[in-house]
C-alpha cells in the first residue's frame, strides 16, 4: 500500500535493492562533446545539448514511440525577476505571448500599431493617478481606444495555428524563476511549429491587453478563494521574509494588478527574453540533425544581450519557530517547513534523502507511524528545490477531534526519529533505488524528458549533473543522514495553520467597466494563411486491432487474462479487475480501504509494507461505484515474490479492531471535510444531483450508524472472498502471455467456479423537462456555474460530430466559447462547453457548460453562455481548422503500452469491439458546416438545463438566476446525503 505523497518533483516508485545495487557504483557520467553538440555517457534519454552562436540552448531527445514531439520553450526568468514595484509582470507577459506580433493577430498593423502605443501611454498615466474619478475616466478612455484597436485585431491566431497542426496540451506557466511555453505536436509539423514560435518571440504585441488583464484579475480571485494557495503563500513568506521567493507572488499583488504597466512588461521582455537566456527542449520522434538545422535557421538570427545578474537576497537564520495562521472555508490542515541552500548544494541533496526516509508512500516514518497507524487523517513530506534556496516541507490533515498543534507535534516526533536514526539500515539504499525507478518511469514519457531538460537549464546545471543527480546520493551513509538531521532540523521551522472559518482579510479585485472587444474570427492574417498552407508529409493513422494487439487467454474457470508486452523496460503492472463496486455492496469500498491497515499471521501491518518496499513492489486498491481494482506493480524480476506476498495478504489478512475504529472515524472526518471543499461540492455532489436528482450514486454510502456497526471479521471475510468472484487480470510487463498464465495458475488464489457478481443498484438519470437552477451557499469571492442537459443514450454515430463540435465550439483556447467569453468580453477566467460522451452504453450524453467568474459578473456571464448555446456563431474558417485539428490528432496519436488494455476496457463498457477513432477519422472529412449546425440544432440549442451554482449567496444575483427557471437552494445534506 502506498499512502499519497505530494512532491513537487516526479513521484518515485520503489524497486528491488539488489537489482540496482548489482549494477555497481557508477563513475560520474562521461561528457562527450562533438563539434556540434554535447552528450553524456549512459544518459538514458540520449539527449543532445547544442548551443547556438547567440547562446540559445537546444536540448534534443529522440523517442520513436509515437510520431509526436513534446515541446517546451523555457525562459530563465519568473516572478523573482519582477520589479518590486510591479509584481506579476512575468505572469502578465506569459499571457500576452499568446496574442500575436506585428505579423499575426492583426488585420492591419500599420493602423493598429499606433493605437497600441497610445494604449501603452494611457496605462502609464492611469497607474500614476490616485483620484478615483480621474482613474475611472482614464480607464474609460483606455476602454474606448482598446475597442477601436480591437477592430484591427484577430483573436487567438496562435491557438488556431497550433490547433490546426494537431497540437495538444497547448499552455504555459510561470513560477518563481521560470516561464515555460508548452505544446505536444505531430512530428510532421515541426517546421511549421518552429516558424510560428520564432515569429512569436520576435516582436510580440500587447494587444487586447485590458480583457486579458481582466482574466488575470479572475485568476487572482481564484487564488484568493483557494485555501491551499493562501496557506502555501504564507509558508513561503515565512521561509523567505527577504527573498523574492516569499515576497513576490507569481500573480502579483492586488495593488500592482490594478496599476499595470505595459512599458514595464515590454522592458521585462527585452531584458530576459533573449536567446542566451532561453532554451528549446524537444523530446519525441524526429531526426535530431535535421531538427537542429531547422532551429538554427529559425532562431539563429536572434540577438543575444547581457542578462542582469540576479542578486540573491540573503536570509538570516531562522532561530525560533515562525507561526502563521490562515483562515478559510476548506477543511483544516497545516504545513511545517525548513529552509536550506539551493540546487546543487550538499543540503539540497541530503534533504531529498531525509524527505524519502520520512515519507516514501510505503515504508517511511510518516507512512508507518502516522498514516498506517491512523494517528492523523493524512500526512506527507516533500521538497521544493530552487536555485537560490530549497525547502523541506511537511503537511498534515488532522483527524477527528485533533488539533493542528497536535498534528504538528506528531510530525516533529517523526523528525526526532529521523535524528535518532530510528529507521532500518537498509532504508537509505532502498530509497535511492526507489528514486531511480521513479526516474525510469518519468523518462518513459516525452514530457518527463523535457521536464528534466527544463530543470537543468533553469537551474544552470550541467547535463552530466542532472543525469547523475540520483547516483550522487549514494555517497551519503545512514550516519551522514542522521548527523545532518541533528544539525539542521531544530526550532528553525515555519508552521502554517490553516483553520476553518471566515477570512475577513480577503479583498477581491473588482471588475472594471469593459466594452466587449472584437475578435474578427472570420479574418486571417497573411502569416496564418502562410502557415496553414505549408506543405508537410502525411502520417497515416494507426488504429487498434484489439484481437491482434492484446494477448488474451480464458482459464478453465472462465477468468480472462489479457496482457501487453512491455518492450521498453523491466517494469510490470498487474490489475485484478472486478465489475462490482459500491453500487453492488456499500461495504465494498470500506473493505478495500481497510486492507492496507492489516497484517497477517506472518507479518505485522508495518512489516508487510516494509517487505513490499524491500522487493521493490507496491500494491494499491481502489473501489468506485461499479468497479474494484487491486493492483500490483514493480520490477518484473520480483513479480513472483511480490505476487506471493500480495496473495498472502489477501488470503491471510487478520482483523485489526483498533484500525477499523480509527478508519471509521477517519471516514467520518473525510466526509465532513468533503462538505467544506467547493470542488467536491460542485463537481462531485452537485453534479451527481444534477444528473440523478435526490437519489444519486454520490449519496449511496453507508450511514454513520452502519459504519459504526461494521465488524472487522465481516470485512476480512469480504477481502478473502474477493478473488472468488468473477474478475479478469490485466498485465503490462515483460512476461510472455504463456509465462504469465502459468504464474497466475501457480500463485493466484481463485475458485474453480467463480461466483456471480452481486446485483447492482440502478440509478435513474433525470429528464430535463424544464430548466432549473440549484444553488449552494459557499463563502467565496467567485461564482462557479455547472450546466447539464441530458440527451440520448450513448450513440456511437454521434461521436464524430461531437468531436468536431467540441473542437470548434467550446473545448479549447481557439474555440468560440473561449473567444467570446474570455477574449472578447472578459467574463470568465475558466470557461468551456462540450457535448459529453458517456463511458457506458446505458448512460446518456450530456450537453455541458462551465463558467468560473467573479460573482459580480454572474448575470452577464450566464447571459453570454446561454446566448452562445442557443445561437452558435458560424465560421467556415474556424470549422475547417477544427476538422484539420481533429484529423491531425488522430493521425499522430499512438495508443501504446498499458493504455491499449484500458482503451479496450472503455470500448467494452460502451458495447464496442473496435477502435471508435476509425469512425471519427472516416466521417470528419465529409462533414460540412451544415452538418455541424444540424448537430447543434438537435442536441444543443434551446436545451433544458439543470444549472448548478456555487457561491456566496448574498453576492449572487438571484433575480438573474430566476430568469432561467425556478431557483432552489440546496443544503449540503441534500447533495451529500449526510
Amino acid at each position: 500500500m502506498r499512502t499519497k505523497k505530494f512532491n513537487l518533483n516526479f513521484f518515485a516508485l520503489a524497486f528491488a535493492v539488489l537489482f540496482i545495487s548489482a549494477c555497481g557504483d557508477k563513475k560520474a557520467p562521461k561528457v562527450e562533446v562533438s563539434k556540434a553538440y554535447e552528450t553524456v555517457e549512459n544518459d538514458p534519454t540520449n539527449t543532445r545539448i547544442y548551443t547556438l552562436d547567440n547562446g540559445l540552448k537546444v536540448y534534443l531527445s529522440v523517442n520513436n514511440e509515437a510520431p509526436r514531439v513534446q515541446t517546451s520553450i523555457a525562459v530563465r526568468a519568473g516572478s523573482k525577476n519582477d520589479p518590486a514595484t510591479a509584481t506579476g509582470l512575468a505572469h502578465y507577459l506569459e499571457h500576452m505571448l499568446f496574442k500575436g506580433t506585428d505579423k499575426y493577430g492583426t488585420l492591419d498593423f500599420s493602423k493598429e500599431g499606433p493605437m497600441l502605443i497610445e494604449i501603452d501611454s494611457l496605462y502609464e498615466v492611469y497607474r500614476g493617478l490616485t483620484d478615483p474619478a480621474a482613474r475611472k475616466a482614464m480607464y474609460a478612455r483606455i476602454d474606448s481606444v482598446s475597442q477601436v484597436a480591437s477592430s484591427f485585431a484577430i483573436a487567438n491566431e496562435y491557438d488556431k495555428m497550433v490547433s490546426e497542426m494537431g497540437a495538444k496540451g497547448t499552455n504555459a506557466y510561470t513560477s518563481q524563476e521560470r516561464t515555460v511555453y508548452i505544446n505536444d505536436i505531430p512530428t510532421n509539423q515541426l517546421e511549421k511549429w518552429l516558424t510560428v514560435e520564432a515569429e512569436r518571440f520576435r516582436n510580440p504585441q500587447m494587444r487586447l491587453f485590458h480583457t486579458e488583464l481582466e482574466a488575470v484579475y479572475e485568476e487572482k480571485n481564484r487564488s484568493l478563494d483557494s485555501d491551499f494557495s493562501k496557506a502555501f503563500t504564507a509558508l513561503m513568506d515565512g521561509l523567505y521574509p527577504t527573498h523574492q521567493y516569499g515576497q513576490q507572488t507569481t500573480i502579483g499583488t492586488i495593488e500592482h494588478l490594478k496599476n499595470p504597466s505595459l512599458t514595464e512588461i515590454k522592458k521585462y521582455f527585452n531584458t530576459y527574453y533573449v536567446p542566451n537566456n532561453m532554451a528549446i527542449c524537444l523530446a519525441g520522434d524526429f531526426d535530431a540533425d535535421k531538427v537542429f538545422e531547422m532551429i538554427k535557421a529559425k532562431f539563429g538570427a536572434f540577438e543575444s544581450k547581457e542578462v542582469p545578474e540576479f542578486t540573491v537576497a540573503k536570509e538570516a537564520p531562522i532561530t525560533a519557530p515562525v507561526i502563521k495562521e490562515v483562515v478559510g472555508p476548506d477543511a483544516e490542515f497545516m504545513y511545517l517547513a525548513y529552509r536550506f541552500d539551493g540546487v546543487g548544494s550538499k543540503e539540497a541533496e541530503l534533504i531529498q534523502l531525509c524527505d524519502m526516509i520520512l515519507a516514501n508512500r510505503t515504508a517511511g516514518l510518516i507512512d508507518l507511524n502516522l498514516n498506517q497507524q491512523q494517528k492523523v487523517l493524512g500526512a506527507s513530506s516533500f521538497t521544493y528545490i530552487l536555485s537560490d534556496y530549497s525547502a523541506h516541507m511537511l503537511n498534515a490533515n488532522p483527524k477527528q477531534g485533533q488539533t493542528l498543534e497536535e498534528a504538528k507535534d506528531l510530525l516533529l516526533a517523526q523528525i526526532d526519529s529521523l535524528k535518532a536514526g530510528a529507521f532500518p539500515d537498509w532504508l537509505p539504499t532502498a530509497v535511492i533505488n526507489d528514486l531511480k525507478l521513479g526516474r525510469i518511469r518519468q523518462l518513459e514519457y516525452n514530457r518527463g524528458r523535457t521536464s528534466m531538460m527544463i530543470d537543468a537549464f533553469i537551474q544552470k546545471r550541467d547535463w552530466a549533473d542532472q543525469v547523475n543527480d540520483i547516483d550522487v546520493l549514494k555517497k551519503y551513509s545512514k550516519e551522514d543522514i542522521v548527523n545532518f538531521a541533528k544539525e539542521n532540523y531544530g526550532d528553525n521551522y515555519v508552521v502554517v495553520y490553516k483553520r476553518t472559518g471566515k477570512d475577513e482579510s480577503v479583498a477581491e479585485v473588482e471588475k472594471p467597466a469593459i466594452t466587449p472587444v472584437q475578435v474578427n474570427r472570420e479574418d486571417a492574417s497573411p502569416f496564418l494563411t502562410e502557415i496553414t498552407g505549408m506543405a508537410f508529409d502525411d502520417i497515416q493513422p494507426l488504429f487498434l486491432d484489439y484481437k491482434a494487439d492484446i494477448n488474451e487467454t480464458a482459464l478453465e474457470n472462465g477468468m480472462i487474462v489479457r496482457s501487453i508486452k512491455n518492450k521498453t523496460n523491466e517494469l510490470f503492472t498487474m490489475y485484478y479487475v472486478f465489475d462490482m463496486g459500491n453500487n453492488n455492496d456499500k461495504k465494498m469500498s470500506v473493505a478495500i480501504e481497510y486492507l492496507p491497515f492489516l497484517g497477517t499471521s506472518k507479518y505485522s501491518p508495518s512489516e508487510i509494507q516494509q517487505e513490499f518496499y524491500k522487493i521493490g513492489c507496491e500494491f494499491n486498491v481502489f473501489s468506485s461505484d461499479d468497479r474494484t481494482y487491486v493492483t500490483l506493480s514493480g520490477l518484473d524480476e520480483n513479480f513472483e515474490a511480490g505476487m506471493k506476498l500480495f496473495e498472502h495478504l489477501l488470503a491471510d489478512a487478520k482483523p485489526e479492531e483498533e484500525a477499523l475504529k480509527s478508519m471509521v472515524s477517519n471516514i467520518e472526518k473525510e466526509r465532513t471535510d468533503a462538505k467544506l471543499n467547493k470542488g467536491n461540492i460542485l463537481f462531485g455532489a452537485m453534479a451527481s444531483f444534477g444528473k440523478y436528482g435526490e437519489k444519486s450514486p454520490y449519496k449511496n454510502i453507508l450511514t454513520s450508524e452502519e459504519l459504526s456497526s461494521l465488524k472487522a471479521d465481516d470485512l476480512i471475510a469480504m477481502i478473502r472472498d474477493l478473488t472468488n468472484f468473477e474478475h479478469r487480470v490485466l498485465y503490462y510487463g515483460p512476461k510472455s502471455q504463456e509465462v504469465l498464465v502459468e504464474d497466475l495458475k501457480a500463485n493466484h488464489k481463485m475458485a474453480e467456479s467463480m461466483k456471480a457478481l452481486p446485483e447492482s443498484v440502478k440509478f435513474v438519470e433525470q429528464e430535463n423537462e424544464k430548466t432549473k437552477v440549484y444553488v449552494v451557499d459557499y463563502d467565496m469571492k467567485q461564482a462557479e456555474i455547472y450546466m447539464l442537459s441530458k440527451k440520448e443514450l450513448y450513440n456511437p454515430k454521434t461521436v464524430a460530430a461531437a468531436a468536431i463540435y467540441n473542437e470548434y465550439f467550446g473545448g479549447g483556447m481557439g474555440s468560440i466559447v473561449f473567444q467570446e467569453m474570455r477574449e472578447s468580453k472578459a467574463l470568465a477566467y475558466s470557461v468551456y462547453s462540450v457535448y459529453q460522451t458517456p463511458g457506458e452504453k446505458d448512460k446518456s450524453h450530456y450537453a455541458m457548460a462551465y463558467i468560473g467568474t467573479q460573482a459580480d459578473k454572474l448575470k452577464e456571464a450566464m447571459a453570454g453562455m446561454v446566448d452562445l448555446l442557443n445561437n452558435m456563431p458560424e465560421s467556415e474558417k474556424s470549422f475547417e481548422l477544427a476538422k484539420k485539428a481533429a484529423l491531425e490528432k488522430i493521425r499522430t496519436e499512438r495508443i501504446t503500452k498499458a493504455s491499449i488494455l484500458w482503451n479496450y476496457e472503455s470500448a467494452l463498457k460502451r458495447g464496442l469491439d473496435y477502435d471508435i477513432r476509425k469512425d471519427v477519422y472516416d466521417a470528419v472529412p465529409n462533414m460540412t458546416m451544415a452538418d455541424l449546425k444540424a448537430f447543434h440544432e438537435q442536441y444543443i440549442k434551446n436545451g433544458n438545463y439543470n444549472i448548478m451554482v456555487i457561491g456566496k449567496k448574498d453576492g449572487l444575483d438571484m433575480a438573474a438566476l430566476k430568469s432561467y427557471g425556478p431557483v432552489q437552494e440546496l443544503s449540503l445534506k441534500q447533495v451529500f446525503g449526510y
